[in-house]
């Protein structure tokens, strides 16, 4: 029997008591039961329920908001690409996207969109295929995948900043037949043409060199093409919209689903929670292949009519001399940009801007109030959700420190929850009966969020791989016989409902805004250096966001070449996955398992005055490895050596 039904037992029986023993009257009654209640730790609900009863009943109004608006875009069939015509026709002039010194208006973007939709029908694709979208923030990116999602035709969005291995991974588990790219990364394209099947087509937003590369020039190729209505594609808002890439706990990256239904629901609340309107303009310097300005931004602009300005990639210089450009007033964030900007010298523009709101995830505590008021910003709204999950929350009270919130009072309105887990060994702890066990406020927890079928606003759409899907739901953890999405996240509640995040199970950190997957990079590392035993971890670098990648290498004989190994790893992994720091040890310590023991080395960090190993840093202009001496370390920890 639980707690609550032996409280609730328990007070039917003082109330009878009460009234037919002391023939108390039924007011007297209340009023000794309420006074019995608070005395027996009441009181602490009472305070809850009083600091916390606006917020959540404002969270609730959003959500029902949401769930309306999505169970009317499933009753009529509304995609994305249907709302988005219908914003054009109420907005046709208005500005969509400002990006450089160009203006795309609704209409631009809408004529651009049907031009891609006629010419991909026309070259015989259709429902259900998939091609790969491999370029920089540019105003056709948008347009792009709505034009292929009008016919059904999923875009995987691909991460501009992967090379060799990785890149061809996530292009050919998409199953995509053909690749759309950049001009400026047809040299990544080409490095890995072998590596994909010999029917894949290619597709170049500007020009190539035809002489080395067959592509085809997609701004030339849609000049031209007639505009007319293609014939009915059964579309629904339950299909495929495009992939988007996470790393996960173990592996390569994996192509996570994002179905019409699950964008619209994401952009719904982010809009409603943070009140983002028509007459905003959104500062996107955050790629577009990512979930923050490619989903969360980019719906402002598709579902409601707010403008634009995009950055090919972030510039902590330009930052606001952009929001001031274009009178932006929001802008997107990752923690490591706002620390960036923080770092830059003062300058006229961080207070001639009109923004009114950041949002975004990862902004440390230490640096939130003084972001705010250096530059101005009336409203943090830090958020936490991953991409294919059902735990999104939202933190919209100004509150430092926190990623979002969920109510205390009524927890089953949006049931996700912190449970126990062992650090160790990355288990769930389960009671007695087998259900996992909650996490007590103040009590660190995987954050999980109850699966219900049928509601979209709880479903998990999974990923493209089936096992990869499976491995990411847990059973038996709000009660006997239920499903749950599995974050991989570690955070803290405190008693108010405002969550904390703390770090990540498994086998990933967070450096630079992105997720690694140290088996990703270990699997590199030992193909380099001759299939050496190698471990790779996150550490800890004082005034920085997340963990910096460490190697650890066995190097019985000293053979390992660290200026080799450097330029090699900047060859085949993205700059945010390449080890900042390498440790060459002279034996292994194994588990039982012949595994090297990383909870060690991790705790041990790179502190050179404590360990004998030899430890190298990499230099950011070479992209080879540098021996970390005593002074290097010192400058590292005082910030004198920016890394």
């Amino acid at each position: 029997m639980s707690a609550l039904v032996i409280k609730c037992t328990g007070f039917l029986v003082l109330g009878t008591f009460f009234l037919f023993v002391l023939n108390l009257t039924l007011l007297w009654s209340l009023v000794a039961l309420f006074a019995i209640y608070l005395a027996t730790g009441g009181w602490r609900f009472m305070r809850v329920f009083a600091l916390t009863a606006t917020r959540d009943l404002n969270a609730l109004r959003c959500l029902i908001t949401v769930k309306l608006r999505v169970r009317r875009n499933l009753k009529n069939n509304m995609t994305v690409v249907k709302i988005f015509e219908g914003t054009v026709r109420k907005n046709p002039n208005k500005a969509f996207v400002h990006f450089q010194d160009q203006v795309w208006t609704f209409n631009d973007a809408k004529l651009y969109a049907d031009k891609i939709a006629n010419f991909f029908y026309d070259s015989g694709y259709r429902k259900g295929d998939v091609i790969a979208l491999f370029t920089e923030n540019c105003p056709q990116y948008i347009p792009l995948w709505l034009g292929m999602s009008k016919m059904g035709i999923v875009a995987a969005l691909i991460n501009f900043n992967l090379r060799d291995m990785s890149l061809a991974h996530c292009i050919k588990i998409s199953e995509a037949k053909a690749v759309i790219f950049g001009e400026n990364l047809v040299e990544a394209v080409k490095d890995i043409r072998l590596s994909l099947p010999q029917s894949t087509v290619y597709f170049c937003l500007g020009n190539v060199s035809q002489a080395d590369f067959s592509a085809v020039n997609l701004d030339n190729a849609i000049e031209t093409i007639p505009l007319y209505e293609i014939p009915t594609v059964n579309v629904k808002c339950s299909d495929r919209l495009f992939y988007v890439y996470t790393s996960g706990t173990t592996g390569l990256p994996k192509a996570a689903v994002v179905t019409n239904t699950r964008f619209c629901y994401m952009g719904y609340g982010v809009e409603l929670m943070l009140d983002i309107s028509p007459k905003d303009v959104i500062y996107i310097s955050l790629p577009l292949y990512h979930t923050a300005g490619g989903i969360i931004g980019a719906a402002q602009a598709i579902l409601s009519g707010t403008t634009l300005a995009l950055r090919t990639k972030f510039s902590a210089s330009q930052f606001w001399t952009d929001c001031v450009k274009y009178q932006c007033t929001v802008a997107q964030y990752i923690g490591e940009l706002c620390r960036y900007l923080l770092a830059q010298p003062v300058r006229p523009e961080e207070t001639q801007h009109s923004v009114r709101l950041m949002f975004g995830n990862g902004i440390k505590p230490q640096i939130w109030k003084q972001f705010q008021d250096r530059f101005g910003i009336k409203m943090i709204g830090e958020f936490y959700g991953a991409t294919e999950g059902n735990c999104s929350i939202v933190n919209n009270r100004n509150k430092i420190g926190a990623v979002g919130f969920t109510t205390r009072i009524l927890p089953f309105l949006y049931p996700i929850t912190l449970i126990k887990v062992d650090l160790e060994t990355n288990e769930v702890c389960r009671d007695k009966n087998g259900v996992c066990i909650k996490a007590e406020p103040g009590e660190p927890g995987e954050l999980v969020g109850k699966i219900v079928k049928g509601d979209p606003v709880r479903e998990f759409d999974g990923y493209v791989d089936d096992k990869a899907t499976t491995k990411k739901v847990i059973r038996d953890v709000f009660s006997k016989g239920d499903l749950a999405f599995s974050t991989g996240d570690i955070l803290v509640m405190d008693e108010l409902g405002f969550f904390y995040f703390r770090d990540r199970t498994g086998d990933t950190f967070r450096w630079r805004g992105e997720n690694v997957s140290t088996s990703e990079v270990e699997a590199v590392i030992s193909n380099v250096v001759g299939l050496k035993d190698a471990v790779v971890y996150g550490v800890e670098v004082p005034g920085y966001e997340g963990r910096a990648g460490m190697a650890a290498i066995v190097d019985e004989t000293g053979s390992i070449n660290t200026h080799q190994l450097g330029l090699s790893l900047s060859r085949a992994l993205p700059a945010y996955a390449r080890p900042l720091f390498i440790r060459l040890l002279k034996e292994a310590d194994t588990t039982g398992t012949f595994k090297l023991k990383k909870t060690n080395l991790r705790d041990e960090g790179f502190n050179v005055t404590t360990i004998k190993d030899r430890i190298f840093i990499l230099d950011q202009r070479t992209q080879q490895y540098q021996v970390l001496t005593p002074d290097v370390y010192k400058s590292v920890l005082d910030g004198r050596l920016r890394v």
